[in-house]
């Protein structure tokens, strides 16, 4: 069963060693992912189920190697040729000191509602303790220098999706809104489970909105 989740952002620059001088930018961010994944830890997880959105979805041996190498970075984790998706590279990166075992799981971009809570069943049930990180980024609409220019529905967006991270309501998301304002995490972000969780960072430094939250599972 889901004993915690989080969500964290999958920028590649969150690695300090591709953001250089800009590197202290997004200290705050990348310590708030460090600390949900402490949160992680704290519930004594048999498993750590990381979950991110891609082109195609697959699970993937807790081996298996990811690579920032496409984003300018001499970074690999993992063990063998790079097959994982930058949301899962990321999210193997912030766990790359834990040593509870991991699962590794993509799923495309266009995901249904329906389909993401049958993935979060499914993870819930791979050990008696699951802990789940979710991968996602936000509306990348915000600014005239975002991926996807600026939309003028964008900031209201992005504060509509950290309330529903913040009040366990991602599965209200709806799937052509996040389309239309480069939500590319919403389909990971409705894998979390229904329970309120804290909002450690809400930063958008490039234009694209990244959240992280964390929450256990409510007492009964």
């Amino acid at each position: 069963m889901l004993v915690a989740a989080a969500v964290c952002p999958n920028p590649p620059l969150i690695v300090p060693s591709l953001a250089g001088a800009a590197s202290a930018e997004l200290d705050s961010l990348r310590a708030a992912c460090f600390a949900a994944v402490a949160v992680l830890h704290a519930a004594s997880p048999d498993l750590i189920a990381v979950v991110g959105g891609a082109e195609t979805g697959r699970a993937y041996p807790a081996s298996a190697a990811g690579t920032l190498r496409p984003w300018g970075g001499d970074v690999t984790v993992g063990s063998g040729t790079p097959v994982l998706p930058l949301s899962l590279t990321i999210g193997r990166w912030l766990l790359s000191s834990s040593e509870v075992p991991l699962h590794l799981e993509s799923l495309p971009y266009d995901t249904t509602p329906a389909d993401c809570h049958a993935l979060r069943s499914r993870v819930g049930e791979l050990a008696e303790r699951v802990a789940l990180l979710v991968m996602g980024d936000g509306s990348a609409r915000l600014t005239e220098k975002s991926p996807g220019y600026l939309h003028p529905g964008a900031a209201a967006y992005s504060e509509r999706v950290a309330a529903a991270l913040v009040d366990g309501r991602a599965s209200s998301l709806d799937p052509d809104e996040a389309a239309e304002m480069w939500a590319a995490g919403r389909a990971a972000f409705q894998t979390l489970p229904d329970w309120p969780a804290e909002l450690l960072c809400s930063d958008a430094p490039y234009g694209v909105a990244y959240y992280v939250t964390a929450a256990s599972a409510p007492q009964a």
